[in-house]
């Protein structure tokens, strides 16, 4: 476990199931709360579950959860074994809003390959609040 305002890592297998996306959501939360992470906790857990559910939906295999946080950083990573990389779609109640929520609420995005799967993976950056809010 890391403690408060350091960096916290974790790595978890996810079970091939919808059940993984509150699990991802609880280990996020965790490693945010450990991490001392100053910014918003709700875009990381949305992200996080638009990511596994991609995952789970479009992907192969049991996911893998890779976090990496801290008081101002966050690294989000959710491997599978599918080659297929992702495609933004227009958003919308059939195809989805996933990617376009990633893409609004993160500071950068990607996908890449990775042993014979891909990962795909964002960061946030908590935005410090005004010096006159004080």
């Amino acid at each position: 476990m890391g403690t408060e305002g350091s960096v916290y890592t974790v790595e978890h297998h996810l079970p091939e199931e919808l059940d993984s996306i509150t699990l991802a959501r609880d280990l996020t939360r965790q490693a945010l709360t450990e991490s001392g992470y100053t910014g918003p906790y709700d875009d990381a857990l949305l992200i996080v579950s638009e990511l596994v559910t991609n995952a789970l939906v479009h992907g192969a295999g049991a996911p893998v959860l890779h976090l990496v946080a801290g008081p101002t950083r966050v690294r989000i990573e959710v491997r599978d074994s599918s080659s297929r990389m992702p495609e933004p779609r227009e958003p919308g109640p059939r195809s989805g809003w996933g990617l376009n929520v990633i893409d609004r609420l993160s500071s950068r995005w990607g996908s890449q390959s990775h042993d014979g799967g891909k990962v795909v993976w964002c960061e946030l950056a908590a935005i410090p609040a005004p010096s006159w809010a004080n």
